[in-house]
C-alpha cells in the first residue's frame, strides 16, 4: 500500500530555518515574507530531480518553527506519521554538524560531507515533529530548510514503485511500455541499450520515443554499448538531455522517497581511482538516505551470451563498501537474479549486494551458456518483462512482471543494511524461563531497547501468570536511550497455593505501537529454563565488568557478526552465520579492510552475563566458533567461567596451537549442577595472550536447564 503523502513547500523567509553560527553560536530566523512569496526553486541539478508525490491526506496548518531554545528548533506536520525535511542550503564546516531527530523514532547527524551547495529531501522521521539540533562554531557554517514531506499511514506502509529494465527498443518494446504504464511508478530506470541498433537521434524517434517516450518525464536512463555505436553517444545525450547527466559522463544520482539511486556509465573509465569512481564515493558518503541502489549496462555476474564482466568490479567493490542493496544491469538479454554476494562473487547475506539483471525489455533473447561467480537464485531466457521494485525505508520487493501471454514471474525480498530500523523498539526478558516456589517470590529482568533512535516513554504490563501468581513490573514505564537499552524487574509472587505453568506475556506499549516478549513461568522447587539468551535482544551483558581487559582492538560485542576470510589459507575466520537470527557475542564484529583488521589483540575481553539461579541438576548449553592462524600458541583461549560471587571457575575452555584453524560454529556443555540454588553468573572471555596472533571467537544460543 502506498502512503498517501503531501509536501509542503515554505517561502523562503517565512518558515526556512536560515542558520549559522555567530560569536555566541546563536541561530537567526529569516523574517515574516509577504503574502504570495513563492518558494525558491530546485537546484537545477539531475542528482535533486526527484519525482513529485501525490500530496494529500494530512490534517493541520502549515509546518511550524518553534524557538524552543538558541540551540533547537522543530519542524512539525499535525498528524502526521513521519516527516522528510527538506534543506535548500546545507553548507557545514570543520566538525560542524545538524543532527534530525523524529519525535517517535530516528536520529541522523549532517556533516560537511552531506550534499554541500546541494537541495535535498533527508531521510524519513518517524513522527509529527522533527526536532533540528544544531552544533556550529565556524562563522560559515550554514543550513536553510523551506519544506517537508509528511505521511499520515505508517513509515512502514510508506512505499515508492520503481520500475527497471534494460535492452529495451529492440523490436518488442511496444509489449513492455504497457505494463509500466500500468504500475504507475514514480521513476523508471533504465540500464542501457534502449534504442537498438545503434542509439542514434534516429533509433530514439523511430524504435524508442513512440513506446517509451510517454514514461520521459519519470525516466533516470543509463547508456549501454549500443548507445556508443553513435560517436560520443551524441543520439542518446541529445534525447535524454538534462536527465541523463553531464554530457560524455553520463553518471549522476537521485533520489526516491527513502531510497538513493546512483546511474553509472560503464561505457567510459571505471577503473579502481577514475573520476567516476572517485564520484561515486563521494555520492555515496554525502547521501543521507537509509537505502541504496545502482544502475549500469554491464552485468557484473551473468549467466549469459557475455558472462560475468569483472571491469565493472571497481562500481561493485564501491558498493559493497558503502553498504549498497541493489544493482540492476542488462546487457544479457534475459533475466537473472543472483543472490546478495561480495564482489567476487560469493554469497554474502549480512553484506552482500543483490545483483537484478534485466536485459528483457523487448531485444531478443540470450541463452544461458557461461558460468557464474556467484550464485543465480532465478532466471529466464523466454520471457520480456520488467522488474517492479517495491521500496520503504526499510526494504524492498523486486517482481518480475512479464507481457501478456507469459507465465514467468519471480519475487525477491531484502533489507536495507542502514534502512530505518522496525520495529521502533525491542522487547526482551532475561531469563526466559523462571520457577517460584509457593510463598516466594521471583525476579525477571524486561529489557526495552531503542532502534532507530527511539526515545519514547513504553509501559509495562504483564499477563498470562499461573494460578496464584501475581506480577509487577518496577518501573512500570521506562524510556530508553536513543539506540541503548533501558531495564525493569518483574517480580513474581505465588501464594501459598499457587500451583500450575504457564507462559506469561510482557507487553511494551508506545503510541500504538506494541511489543511483547514471553517468559515461561513455574510454580514449584523448580526446573525448566533457568536462563536463556540467542543475543537478538540486549538482556544485560555487560564487557569487563572486573575493569581488568587488556585487550587493545577486537573486544567482545553483541552484534551482527560480518565474515572474514583468510587471504592466505582461504579459511573463513570469522563466520557470518549466527546459528540463529542475526546476532550473537563475537569479538570485534564488524570485518575491516582486511580479515586480520578487527580480531582480538594483545590481551584478554570478556563479557559477563546477567544474574540468575541455577536449578538442580542445572547443565549449560551454548553454540561456540573459534578461529585462529598458524602463530596461536596455547596462551591464546576461548572460556566460559561461572562467577559465584567473586569466585571465577573455568567450566569450558580451547586453546589455540600453532596450525591454521578454520570458524565453524560447534555445540558445547557444562555440568552447574554443584550450583544448584545459587545466584551466578556466565562469563565469557578470549584472549590473544602471548606473542601477537590471529584469534576470532564468537557465542550463541546460551541456555541453563535444569
Amino acid at each position: 500500500m502506498r502512503s498517501v503523502t503531501r509536501q509542503r513547500r515554505w517561502p523562503r523567509r517565512t518558515l526556512a530555518i536560515a542558520t549559522s553560527a555567530l560569536a555566541a553560536g546563536a541561530f537567526l530566523v529569516a523574517a515574516q515574507a509577504q503574502p504570495g512569496e513563492a518558494a525558491p526553486p530546485a537546484v537545477p541539478a539531475v542528482a535533486d530531480q526527484v519525482p513529485q508525490l501525490v500530496e494529500a491526506g494530512v490534517t493541520g496548518g502549515p509546518a511550524s518553527v518553534s524557538a524552543q531554545a538558541a540551540s533547537a528548533r522543530s519542524v512539525c506536520a499535525t498528524g502526521a506519521q513521519w516527516l522528510r525535511v527538506r534543506f535548500t542550503e546545507l553548507a557545514l564546516r570543520g566538525n560542524d554538524s545538524v543532527t534530525l531527530t523524529g519525535s517517535r523514532a530516528g536520529s541522523f547527524t549532517l556533516t560537511a560531507r552531506h550534499w554541500p551547495g546541494k537541495a535535498f529531501h533527508t531521510r524519513a522521521f518517524e513522527g509529527d515533529c522533527v526536532r533540528v539540533t544544531a552544533a556550529l562554531s565556524d562563522p560559515a557554517s550554514r543550513f536553510a530548510i523551506d519544506s517537508y514531506q509528511a505521511g499520515d499511514r505508517p513509515l512502514a506502509e510508506a512505499t515508492t514503485t520503481v520500475a527497471a529494465v534494460g535492452d529495451v527498443c529492440g523490436s518488442s518494446c511496444n509489449q513492455t511500455a504497457p505494463l509500466i504504464k500500468n504500475m504507475n511508478p514514480q521513476a523508471l530506470i533504465l540500464a542501457g541499450d534502449n534504442a537498438y541498433e545503434s542509439g542514434t537521434a534516429s533509433d530514439y524517434k523511430n524504435n524508442y520515443d513512440p513506446h517509451y517516450g510517454q514514461f520521459k518525464s519519470i525516466s533516470y536512463p543509463t547508456p549501454g554499448n549500443h548507445e556508443y555505436k553513435t560517436s560520443g553517444a551524441s543520439g542518446y545525450f541529445d534525447y535524454f538531455g538534462a536527465r541523463a547527466g553531464e554530457r560524455g559522463k553520463g553518471y549522476y544520482s537521485f533520489d526516491v522517497g527513502d531510497w538513493h539511486f546512483v546511474a553509472l556509465n560503464s561505457n567510459i573509465t571505471h577503473s579502481t581511482g577514475s573520476t567516476q569512481v572517485t564520484w561515486l564515493k563521494n555520492d555515496l558518503a554525502a547521501s543521507t538516505k537509509p537505502c541504496t541502489a545502482a544502475f549500469f549496462h554491464h552485468p557484473r555476474f551473468s549467466r549469459g551470451t557475455h558472462g560475468d564482466d569483472t571491469s565493472v568490479n571497481p562500481f561493485f567493490q564501491t558498493l559493497y563498501d558503502a553498504k549498497a542493496d541493489l544493482i540492476v544491469v542488462g546487457h544479457d538479454h534475459n533475466y537473472q537474479r543472483f543472490a546478495p554476494s561480495r564482489p567476487d562473487g560469493k554469497r554474502d547475506d549480512v553484506n552482500g549486494v543483490r545483483q537484478l539483471l534485466i536485459g528483457t525489455g523487448g531485444r531478443g533473447y540470450y541463452k544461458f551458456d557461461k558460468s557464474s561467480a556467484a550464485e543465480q537464485e532465478a532466471g529466464s531466457t523466454n520471457t520480456f518483462g520488467l522488474s517492479k521494485l517495491t521500496l520503504t525505508a526499510s526494504d524492498y520487493r523486486s517482481d518480475f512482471v512479464p507481457v501478456s501471454g507469459r507465465t514467468f514471474t519471480d519475487t525477491a525480498t531484502g533489507k536495507c543494511k542502514k534502512g530505518v530500523s522496525s520495529p521502533a523498539f525491542s522487547l526482551g526478558t532475561s531469563p526466559s524461563s523462571v520457577s517460584v516456589k509457593p510463598g516466594g517470590t521471583a525476579s525477571v529482568s524486561v529489557n526495552v531497547g531503542s532502534t532507530g533512535g527511539f526515545t519514547s516513554a513504553t509501559t509495562l504490563s504483564v499477563s498470562g501468570l499461573p494460578s496464584g501468581v501475581t506480577g509487577t513490573i518496577s518501573p512500570s514505564s521506562v524510556t530508553p536511550p536513543a539506540n541503548g537499552t533501558a531495564t525493569a524487574t518483574l517480580t513474581l509472587s505465588a501464594s501459598a497455593s499457587a500451583s500450575g505453568s504457564a507462559t506469561a506475556t510482557v507487553t511494551g506499549s508506545s503510541g500504538s505501537v506494541s511489543r511483547t516478549a514471553n517468559v515461561a513461568v513455574s510454580v514449584g522447587s523448580g526446573g525448566g529454563e533457568a536462563f536463556a539468551d540467542d543475543f537478538e535482544t540486549d538482556q544485560g551483558w555487560q564487557v569487563d565488568t572486573a575493569g581488568t581487559d587488556t585487550a587493545t582492538s577486537g573486544k567482545w560485542e553483541r552484534g551482527v557478526p560480518e565474515q572474514t576470510t583468510s587471504t592466505y589459507s582461504k579459511q573463513v575466520k570469522q563466520r557470518g552465520d549466527p546459528t540463529s537470527g542475526v546476532n550473537c557475542l563475537v569479538t570485534g564484529r564488524a570485518a575491516g579492510s582486511e580479515y586480520g583488521a578487527n580480531d582480538l589483540d594483545s590481551g584478554v575481553s570478556s563479557m559477563t552475563s546477567p544474574a540468575f539461579t541455577v536449578p538442580a541438576g542445572g547443565k549449560l548449553t551454548f553454540s561456540y566458533t573459534f578461529a585462529h592462524g598458524d602463530n596461536a600458541t596455547a596462551d591464546d583461549y576461548l572460556r566460559l567461567r561461572v562467577l559465584d560471587g567473586t569466585t571465577p571457575t573455568t567450566v569450558f575452555e580451547k586453546l589455540g596451537s600453532a596450525a591454521e584453524v578454520a570458524g565453524a560454529w560447534q555445540s558445547g556443555t557444562a555440568d552447574l549442577s554443584s550450583y544448584a540454588g545459587r545466584s551466578v553468573r556466565l562469563v565469557v572471555e578470549a584472549a590473544d595472550a602471548s606473542t601477537p596472533s590471529l584469534w576470532e571467537s564468537a557465542v550463541d544460543d546460551v541456555r541453563v536447564t535444569a
